[in-house]
């Protein structure tokens, strides 16, 4: 039995428990909680390793710079047309309108500057960003190393030897790792059934209903027109290759934990080389980050609506911009988006008190946001690899050429 099918057993087993013995499913938590632990136990060190490995993979100075700002050109289009796509969605459904509701404390606006979005992607001690997890500041350091490997020659050979070495190690801890996704996946589920129950989706079923529906359209519209429009290819390959991914995406709610099934779907399923999917992959974890822009959007403006707050055009651009860096600086782990809503609320005026409101269905709002996150990148990752004739279609099409006829390019 496939990997993705146990553990989409393991979330339905883990739900029915949950809702069969309520609270007490409070003593299964600690099957999730080991094993999203066991995860984060290696993001560290395989993204710094994998990116690492990915930039000296490419020789070429040229081919690094246009590799790394076509994929930066992507993802940021993809985040602008994410939150407007949010805006939308939004006001065409009048999320929020009507509540009423009423704030004991406004919030002034806090203005928040590019500049000091920039200086905080620099570590001053990348051994403290590799403690304490901080994987834009990772990412920026492995950049530099691998820059720094590929330019010392022979002397810098060894290092990059040790980052070989650590890549392949950290890949094969995920597989093992993953072996006990189907348990870990029925705790978290089971405890989150049994916690909160199902009576929360009465109150923000609208919008949670649209939220999912505005992924959906991004990700069939948007990615898919990437995938069908620019790097010719078929979408059901695409979606079966990422199987796993999916699965443990919408279980999990975790962007970061869900990388390294990631980074093995696209090089085993899809055919992506190791040098494309690990630089452009983990890249994505930082600043591809659709699904939370949308989110946060979205939640923004039915606040809004909720407290009677006017926005205007000025507000609509502030949001823009501020859901922009958000989306870039927010943490690939459960909860990261929520957390970061806070700084977009405080950006245009609005009261934190209405966090209180969405926190509800956050967990059900996280599963949607990290598969369209993971798939997004995913999308982006098999087009420049696509573009840069590192793609194996034989792989992608998983050698169904029967069905599917792969285009020469």
């Amino acid at each position: 039995m496939k990997l993705w099918a146990k553990i989409l057993i393991g979330l339905l087993l883990g739900i029915l428990t949950g809702l069969l013995i309520g609270e007490n499913a409070v003593y299964l938590k600690p099957l999730g909680t080991i094993f999203l632990n066991l995860i984060n136990m290696i993001i560290v060190l395989l993204i710094l390793s994998s990116m690492t490995v990915g930039i000296t993979s490419i020789h070429d100075p040229q081919k690094l710079g246009r590799i790394g700002s076509k994929t930066l050109g992507i993802y940021l289009t993809t985040t602008l047309i994410a939150i407007l796509i949010a805006f939308a969605f939004a006001n065409l459904f009048q999320l929020g309108e009507g509540l009423g509701l009423h704030a004991a404390q406004m919030t002034p606006p806090q203005k928040l500057t590019i500049s000091d979005i920039l200086i905080a992607t620099i570590p001053t001690n990348p051994v403290a960003a590799l403690v304490s997890g901080n994987i834009l500041q990772i990412i920026v350091f492995a950049i530099f190393l691998g820059i720094a490997i590929n330019f010392s020659g022979p002397k810098g050979k060894p290092l990059l030897h040790f980052m070989e070495s650590l890549s392949d190690v950290m890949y094969r801890l995920t597989s093992i790792i993953m072996e006990f996704s189907p348990i870990g996946v029925f705790g978290i589920m089971a405890w989150v059934a049994g916690t909160f129950g199902l009576s929360l989706l009465v109150p923000l079923l609208k919008f949670l209903a649209i939220y999912y529906l505005a992924c959906a359209l991004h990700l069939f519209v948007i990615y898919g027109g990437i995938l069908k429009g620019f790097a010719k290819l078929e979408l059901l390959p695409f979606f079966k290759g990422m199987g796993d991914a999916i699965m443990m995406a919408f279980s999990t709610g975790s962007s970061a934990a869900t990388l390294p099934v990631a980074m093995h779907c696209v090089q085993e399923n899809l055919g992506v080389s190791k040098s494309i999917s690990g630089f452009v992959l983990p890249l994505g974890l930082t600043v591809n980050m659709n699904g939370t822009a949308i989110f946060q959007a979205m939640s923004a403006i039915f606040i809004a609506k909720a407290y009677g707050v006017p926005l205007t055009m000025e507000t609509y651009f502030t949001l823009l911009v501020t859901t922009t860096l958000s989306a870039i600086g927010t943490a690939g782990v459960p909860g990261g988006g929520f957390l970061m809503l806070s700084a977009v609320l405080s950006s245009i005026g609005l009261p934190l008190e209405g966090l209180a409101i969405l926190i509800g269905i956050d967990k059900l709002r996280e599963m949607m946001t990290t598969v369209l996150n993971i798939l997004g990148d995913a999308a982006v990752t098999v087009l420049i690899a696509k573009q840069e004739g590192e793609l194996d279609e034989r792989q992608y099409y998983h050698n169904e050429l029967v069905k599917f006829e792969v285009v020469d390019s």
